[in-house]
């Protein structure tokens, strides 16, 4: 079974025990997570598409840490102006471990 969450502004395709790391949200290493904002559950050939959210749905994670990815240099440069421009940029981010994705009644074909 796989789902995708909204979280940070992004998209994520998640499935059962998947570690994956999202842009950063507040909340301690350890702690459990539930993301209720679930655009879709699929399971086989059975997709559920939420309207923009499946109400039914939701996703547990658990935090496992924090940290920030590597940094990222930008360099501006004007050709003939001798004009030039530096700078460097490091995302935050939380890492997490997906546990259970509930998806209520979202794919009961009788439904």
């Amino acid at each position: 079974m796989y789902a995708v969450i909204k979280t940070g502004g992004k998209q994520y395709r998640v499935v059962n025990g998947e570690k994956l790391k999202i842009e950063q949200i507040p909340a301690d290493v350890g702690a459990e997570i539930t993301f209720d904002q679930v655009l879709m559950v699929g399971e086989g050939e059975t997709v559920a598409i939420g309207t923009p959210f499946i109400a039914s749905a939701s996703v547990k994670v658990t935090v496992l840490s924090q940290g920030r990815h590597d940094k990222i240099r930008i360099f501006k440069f004007r050709r003939r102006k001798h004009s030039q421009k530096h700078q460097g940029h490091r995302q935050n981010y939380t890492e997490i471990r997906v546990d259970a994705i509930a998806n209520g009644a979202a794919l009961d074909p009788s439904a």
